[in-house]
C-alpha cells in the first residue's frame, strides 16, 4: 500500500497547488485498492453488486438449435430463388419437449418459437410469409426467406465452460436474468463496501434546528447519502460535527473504525478557520489540492486512521518498497480512504461524480469506474478559459432531427443547487479546451442511474 509521497513521486508534473482533472483521477487510481472479502448471495439480493469471481456456464444457451419465430420448419435446400415451394405439414413441435418423427423432402414440422429444431431441419418460416394449401400443405412466397434463416444455434449465447460474466462486472438487471438462464441461484460477489460520511462546520444546521443568522441547513448529507445509496454500499452517517477538535478526532476515529472510506465535506479550504484540516493532517496520510477545475476547488485526499495502526503503516512504509506492499489490500494499518470536499453543495457533487464516485467503484472491484459520457450540441455559447476542467449543468434534449442537443441550465453558481435539479447531466469542458460556440458538440457525463 503506497504513502501519498510515494504516489506523488510516481505522477510527473505532480502539483498539489494545481492539479487538472486528469491528475486527479491518475492519483486515486494509484490510492485506492479493491476490497477482497466476498458473500455467497441469492440472485434476488445480488442486484447492484459486483462479481468476485467469474461466472462460468455450466450449460450452453440456448441447450439446443431451436426456432425464432412461430412458424414451419424445414431443409432449407429445397428453396429454389424465384419459385414459391410447398411443404406438406407433418406434425407439431412445441417449446419443451423435443419432436421425434421424421420429415422427408417436402415435408415440414409446424413449430412454436424455442423449441427444438427437429432433426436434419435448419430453416424456419414465420407463420405469416406461408397460406395454407389443400391436403394439409402450406405454400411459401418465392424469395422471401434465405437457408438458416430464423433458427437459433445451440450455444450462440453462451457456450458451455465459457466466462458468461467475469470478475468485476455490476450485476444489472439484464446480468442477473443471464445468471438465472444458466441455472445458478446464487453468486460470489464483493463484500458491500462501508462509506462513512458527516458534514463539518458550526455553521451548519442539521434539519430540525431553529434558524440563526449566518448559518445553513446541511443539504450535502442528503445529496451525498443518495448518491451513495444509489451506488449500492452500505452508508454510516455520522451527522453534523462541530467544528472542535475533540469532537473531529472522535468522528474521524469512529469513520476510521467503521468504514473502508470516508467521505467529509467542508473544512478543505486554505486559510479557513477551522480544525478539520488540523485534524486530517494529525490522524493520517493526507494530501489537500486545488484542482484546476470550476466547480470544486479545494478537496482532500489520502488515509485516516487510528494513531496505532497509523504507525504502523508508517513503519511498514519506511521498512518495505512500494512494490511489495501495494497489493496488501485488506490490512487494517492503512486506515480508510479519505475524500474531503468542499463545502458547497453543487461542489461537492461535482466532485464526488467526477473523483469519488469512480473511486469507490474501484474500491468495490468494479470494472466499469468510468462515468458515462455522450456527446451532445450546443444550443448556446459558452465562455471557457483553457487550463481548467469546467462542469456545467446541462439539460439535454432531442432534436426534431433525431440529434442531441444541450444547453444549461441557468446560474452555474457552486451553492445554486436548483440548476442541479432541473439538470439531466454535467456539460464537460474539458482542460485544454476554450470557447464553445452554438453548434458546437461537447461532451456530457449523464445522470441516469447515477443521481
Amino acid at each position: 500500500m503506497k504513502t501519498i509521497a510515494q504516489i506523488a513521486a510516481e505522477l510527473q508534473g505532480y502539483d498539489p497547488q494545481a492539479l487538472s482533472a486528469a491528475d486527479v483521477n491518475q492519483f486515486l487510481d494509484r490510492l485506492v485498492e479493491p476490497v477482497t472479502a466476498t458473500e455467497v448471495l441469492p440472485l434476488f439480493s445480488a442486484l447492484g453488486r459486483v462479481l468476485a469471481q467469474d461466472v462460468i456456464s455450466p450449460v450452453s444457451v440456448p441447450p439446443h438449435d431451436n426456432s425464432a419465430m412461430d412458424g414451419y420448419a424445414f431443409a432449407g435446400a429445397q428453396l429454389v430463388a424465384g419459385q414459391p415451394l410447398t411443404l406438406r405439414v407433418v406434425g407439431t413441435a412445441l417449446a419443451g419437449k423435443a419432436w421425434t418423427g421424421t420429415v422427408a423432402a417436402g415435408e415440414c414440422v409446424k413449430i412454436m418459437t424455442g423449441a427444438i429444431m427437429p432433426a436434419g431441419l435448419d430453416t424456419v418460416v414465420p407463420q405469416e410469409f406461408t397460406t395454407a394449401a389443400a391436403d394439409g400443405h402450406i405454400t411459401i412466397a418465392a424469395d422471401v426467406l434465405r437457408a438458416g434463416d430464423n433458427r437459433r444455434f445451440k450455444g450462440e449465447d453462451i457456450m458451455e465452460g465459457r466466462v458468461a460474466l467475469a470478475r468485476g462486472e455490476l450485476l444489472t438487471p439484464a446480468a442477473l436474468g443471464l445468471v438465472a438462464s444458466l441455472g445458478l441461484p446464487t453468486v460470489t460477489v464483493v463484500r458491500r463496501l462501508r462509506v462513512a460520511y458527516f458534514s463539518t462546520g458550526d455553521e451548519i444546521l442539521s434539519l430540525g434546528e431553529a434558524p440563526r443568522e449566518g448559518a445553513v441547513y446541511d443539504s450535502n448529507r442528503y445529496t451525498v447519502f443518495g448518491l451513495l445509496t444509489r451506488m449500492g454500499v452500505e452508508v454510516i452517517d455520522l451527522g453534523v460535527v462541530r467544528d472542535e477538535p475533540a469532537l473531529l478526532e472522535a468522528a474521524f476515529r469512529q469513520a476510521a473504525q467503521q468504514a473502508d472510506a470516508i467521505i467529509t465535506s467542508g473544512g478543505v479550504s486554505v486559510g479557513e478557520a477551522d480544525h478539520t484540516r488540523t485534524m486530517m493532517k494529525k490522524l493520517g496520510d493526507v494530501a489537500f489540492w486545488r484542482i484546476a477545475m470550476r466547480p470544486g476547488r479545494p478537496m482532500a485526499v489520502g488515509r485516516i486512521g487510528n494513531a496505532e495502526n497509523q504507525a504502523i503503516s508508517a513503519s511498514i512504509a519506511s521498512a518495505s518498497s512500494a512494490d511489495s506492499y501495494q497489493n496488501d489490500i485488506n490490512t487494517p494499518t492503512g486506515g480508510a480512504v479519505l475524500f474531503g470536499l468542499p463545502g458547497n453543495p453543487v461542489a461537492v457533487m461535482v466532485t464526488f461524480l467526477a473523483f469519488v464516485r469512480p473511486a469507490l467503484l474501484r474500491m468495490m472491484g468494479c470494472t466499469r469506474a468510468a462515468p458515462p459520457m455522450l456527446r451532445a450540441i450546443s444550443t448556446e455559447p459558452m465562455r471557457k478559459k483553457p487550463g481548467r476542467t469546467e462542469y456545467q449543468r446541462g439539460l439535454v434534449t432531442t432534436a426534431a432531427d433525431g440529434t442531441l442537443q444541450v444547453r444549461t441550465t441557468g446560474n452555474q453558481g457552486s451553492g445554486v443547487l436548483s440548476s442541479m435539479v432541473q439538470a439531466n447531466g454535467l456539460i464537460v469542458l474539458h482542460h485544454g479546451q476554450g470557447n464553445v460556440a452554438v453548434g458546437d458538440a461537447v461532451d456530457v457525463m449523464v445522470f441516469e442511474g447515477v443521481i
